[in-house]
């Protein structure tokens, strides 16, 4: 792979933090965020794809979780914390694929940190990875961690909890976070959004909201969110505190129908959740949308989740609220923004077209 990092380039002063999945709507956030920590020294952003978007104290290499020849524990030597962000939503039709990238790569990853002698490991994880909880009042991080069996992204989540649990008891002297967020939202990860989850037949347009008469309210739609800006602060603040552990990261208020209906100056209407299940199912199979019913089913089962330990903890709290990320994401849908990354870019070459002809929720 291409490498623009020069391993023998002098060590600077400060902390040395290497970020694994640095371009997406995740990456780029924590990137600036540890860039702009006077504490660190130094960040290496590696992914997949080649990046040069200029980030202070920042530098790129290209680097697949998923390829066991390429060099990651020397990416990691003389490090002081790794973030693994690194994480495939496509090919939803394709479960070995995403398994090999997600799930090896990231087991990849964690041998590779310990094989370097890094001191601290910062792990994403998800509110995915829970088992279904209440909707009526909220859990904190004692939740089960077994996921939603039938839902991809869900078992994979699952699964790392449980790769994480060996890996401490192997590593006690290393200290394992796990980051457990809800649905994270910024204006530059509308467009990359907007293909990961919806596809090429949504016109980003129609979030406007004269276009948008009702929403449908199905039972169990709600859920939490948050900016990713504010997520990126508490792995800074992850990276640079004595915290072990699992931390739960949403903000207020809970998201449901009539909250976004309210957002799209809309009405929210009861429907019984079979037919919409049905249609999203033969959706799916027809290679309409990228999103499988299972995620869907998930989604409807997940928990509400307890953030004290986040906010006592690691001083946390988010700056803006759970109505502010999603409206902000809505205005990127409606302006088709983007950034200068693979990840986000706004269009992708050969446009809505080239997303038909590579397959719907195929695409890696």
């Amino acid at each position: 792979m291409v490498d623009s990092h020069d391993r023998s380039e002098p060590r600077v002063s400060g902390l040395k933090v290497v970020v694994v999945g640095a371009t997406g709507n995740v990456g780029t956030s924590v990137v600036r965020a540890l860039s702009e920590e006077p504490a660190v020294g130094s960040v290496l952003g590696l992914a997949r794809r080649p990046c040069d978007l200029p980030v202070a104290k920042t530098r790129w290499a290209c680097v697949d979780v998923g390829d066991p020849e390429d060099d990651l524990e020397g990416h990691f030597r003389g490090a002081d914390a790794v973030v693994n962000l690194a994480w495939l939503f496509q090919p939803t039709h394709e479960p070995v694929t995403t398994w090999r990238t997600n799930v090896l790569g990231g087991m990849r990853v964690f041998d590779a940190v310990a094989a370097a002698g890094v001191p601290a490991l910062v792990h994403a994880s998800s509110v995915g990875a829970y088992s279904p909880g209440p909707k009526d009042r909220f859990v904190d991080e004692s939740w089960p961690t077994h996921g939603w069996p039938e839902a991809a992204y869900c078992r994979e989540k699952a699964y790392l909890e449980r790769a994480l649990d060996a890996f401490e008891q192997r590593h006690p002297s290393m200290r394992v976070v796990r980051m457990r967020p809800g649905f994270l939202f910024k204006r530059e990860s509308a467009s990359e959004q907007r293909r990961l989850f919806a596809g090429p037949l949504l016109p980003q347009r129609l979030a406007r909201s004269s276009l948008i008469p009702a929403l449908p309210d199905v039972p169990g739609l709600r859920f939490q969110a948050l900016h990713t800006d504010d997520a990126a602060d508490a792995y800074r603040r992850a990276v640079l505190r004595p915290v072990r552990g699992a931390f739960n990261l949403a903000a207020d208020p809970v998201i449901d129908a009539e909250e976004l209906a309210g957002l799209l100056h809309a009405r929210a209407v009861r429907l019984p959740l079979p037919p919409l299940r049905n249609a999203l199912a033969a959706a799916w199979h027809l290679h309409l949308v990228p999103a499988s019913p299972q995620l869907f089913d998930a989604v409807l089962r997940l928990p509400l989740l307890d953030t004290t330990r986040a906010r006592t903890e690691l001083d946390w709290a988010p700056q803006r609220s759970a109505t502010e990320a999603v409206t902000e994401f809505l205005h990127g849908l409606q302006e088709i923004a983007g950034a200068d990354t693979a990840p986000l870019a706004p269009r992708l070459p050969g446009g809505r077209a080239r997303e038909l002809v590579t397959g719907v929720g195929r695409r890696p």
